[in-house]
């Protein structure tokens, strides 16, 4: 059995349409459109065709709607890595990237063998030590790099297990022979 459905105001129908002629974001507008449809009486397979939704999706957005009103249906998502750090932490992080390189900070574990240039490998690693913080994606910490005003440099191969003193004298081996 279905619950009868609740029809809108004049107020409230007046509310949406204003924000939805006030609103930029093409999802929030559809959000404000399919309410306004719903909750003056239209049927959901017509309010699908006007505006691609789920029936799951459209009976959520009205119990927002009712809960909260218009601002309840706007996008509401923050960025999951965005609010690891707060501003005070991104103007510190993007001081410290600018005054030092990898390798003053991270020393011989710096991902390139010179530790010159930031990497994505080495600001994952000073964002541990110094905030604790982990990204989850690769791509938040080139973000991160371009906010800070520098493009992100990709590692050079380095062989960790390389002995140098090693291959210079088979270096010399080989040009005596």
């Amino acid at each position: 059995m279905s619950r009868p459905r609740t029809l809108l105001t004049e107020e409230q129908v007046t509310a949406l349409k204003a924000a939805y002629l006030a609103c930029k974001d093409g999802p929030t507008r559809a959000r404000f459109q399919a309410v306004r449809l719903y909750g003056q009486g239209y049927s959901v397979p017509e309010i699908q065709q006007i505006c691609p939704c789920s029936r799951s999706s459209l009976m959520g957005w009205c119990h927002d709607f009712h809960q909260g009103g218009a601002d309840a249906l706007r996008d509401q998502r923050k960025g999951g890595n965005r609010a690891k750090l707060t501003p005070e932490q991104r103007r510190s992080v993007r001081e410290r990237l600018h005054r030092y390189t990898p390798g003053q900070l991270l020393g011989e574990g710096a991902a390139t063998s010179s530790g010159q240039f930031w990497t994505v490998p080495d600001l994952a690693r000073a964002l541990q030590q110094w905030f604790g913080v982990t990204f989850d994606s690769p791509t938040s910490y080139a973000t991160l790099l371009a906010a800070c005003g520098l493009s992100y440099q990709r590692a050079q191969k380095l062989y960790r297990s390389r002995r140098e003193g090693q291959v210079m004298d088979f270096e010399e081996r080989l040009e005596k022979n």
